[in-house]
C-alpha cells in the first residue's frame, strides 16, 4: 500500500515536471520567435537614390560624406556626374534622377521659367566663390589694351562675372544693374576689353587662348586651378548671399528618402568636410 502511494506520488511529480517543462519551452520558443520577428522588421528594403552632380565639389561631397550617412539608414546613393548645366535639370524633371546638386538658386529659378520645368530647392548647401584666373596674362596689372576675358554665357553667372570685373576696376557698369548686368550695361571700358561669352564648363580649357577667365568655383576645382586665382568674390558680397548652390528636387517630392537626403546634405559632417577640404573656395551656408 505504501509502495503504491510512493509510485503515485512519483508519477504525479513527473507529470507536473513535464507540464512545467512544456510551459518553459513554449515561453522560450515564443521569445525566440519574437526576437526573430523584431530582427526581420528592423531590416528594411534598401532604397536607391540617384543624384546628378558636377564633379567637384558636388560629387565629392556626395560620395565622401553623404553616401555613407545615407547607407546607415538603408539608402543607397548613386552619384551620376555631369559636365553641363542643362541635362541634370531635364533628367530630374523627367524622373531619371531623384535630385541634383550642381547649380545656384537663381539659375534654377531662371531654368524653370525658360523651360517650364517644376524643380524646387530642397536645401541650400554652399557658396562657391567665382574668381578671375590667369590665361595668357598673369596678373591684372599686366592686362594689355584690347585683352580678351572669357566669362560664362548664362545670364546669372555672366552678371556675376561682370560685377567681379567691375569690382577690380576693369570696367564700369550702369548704376543699379546689380546681378542682372549684361555686356550691354558696360558704360566704361578703358582697356577696350573684349568680353568672350563661353559655356561656363569650357572656360578652364580656353585659358591658353584668352588673357583671363572668370570661372565658377566648381569648374576651377575640377580643373585643379583653384589656388591660382588672382581675384575672387568676397564671402560677404551680394553674390555670396544670392548664389548658394542648392540640392534641387522635383516640386512636391516629400518621400522619406528625399527628406533623409536633405538632412544629410545639411549635416555637421558635410559642413566640416567643406571647411577642411576647400579652404574658402567653397563655403557652407547652413
Amino acid at each position: 500500500m505504501k509502495r503504491k502511494t510512493i509510485l503515485a506520488a512519483a508519477s504525479a511529480a513527473l507529470a507536473l515536471s513535464l507540464i512545467l517543462t512544456g510551459c518553459g519551452s513554449s515561453s522560450s520558443s515564443s521569445a525566440a520567435g519574437g526576437s526573430s520577428a523584431a530582427t526581420g522588421s528592423s531590416t528594411a528594403e534598401t532604397v536607391t537614390l540617384t543624384v546628378g552632380a558636377s564633379p567637384s565639389p558636388h560629387a565629392e561631397i556626395l560620395n565622401d560624406v553623404v553616401k555613407p550617412l545615407l547607407a546607415e539608414q538603408g539608402i543607397n546613393l548613386v552619384v551620376q556626374e555631369f559636365d553641363d548645366y542643362i541635362i541634370p535639370n531635364t533628367s530630374l524633371e523627367a524622373g531619371d534622377l531623384d535630385a541634383n546638386y550642381f547649380q545656384h538658386e537663381p539659375y534654377l529659378v531662371e531654368f524653370n521659367a525658360e523651360n517650364g520645368t517644376h524643380l524646387a530647392v530642397g536645401a541650400r548647401v554652399h557658396f562657391e566663390t567665382m574668381a578671375i584666373y590667369p590665361g595668357k596674362t598673369s596678373s591684372l596689372d599686366a592686362l594689355p589694351d584690347g585683352a580678351t576675358i572669357a566669362v560664362p554665357n548664362d545670364t546669372s553667372n555672366e552678371a556675376r562675372a561682370l560685377q567681379l570685373l567691375a569690382a577690380q576696376g576693369l570696367i564700369t557698369l550702369k548704376d543699379g544693374v546689380g546681378l542682372e548686368a549684361t555686356v550691354a550695361d558696360i558704360v566704361d571700358n578703358p582697356k577696350n576689353i573684349q568680353i568672350e561669352e563661353v559655356v561656363a564648363a569650357q572656360i578652364p580649357n580656353l585659358l591658353a587662348d584668352v588673357d583671363l577667365g572668370v570661372i565658377n568655383g566648381n569648374y576651377a576645382l575640377g580643373a585643379g586651378i583653384a589656388d591660382t586665382a588672382i581675384a575672387k568674390e568676397d564671402a560677404t558680397s551680394e553674390a555670396a548671399q544670392t548664389y548658394p548652390n542648392v540640392l534641387a528636387i522635383r516640386e512636391g517630392d516629400d518621400r522619406p528618402e528625399i527628406q533623409a537626403l536633405i538632412k544629410a546634405m545639411t549635416s555637421p559632417e558635410v559642413k566640416s568636410y567643406i571647411e577642411e577640404t576647400y579652404k574658402g573656395t567653397v563655403i557652407a551656408v547652413f
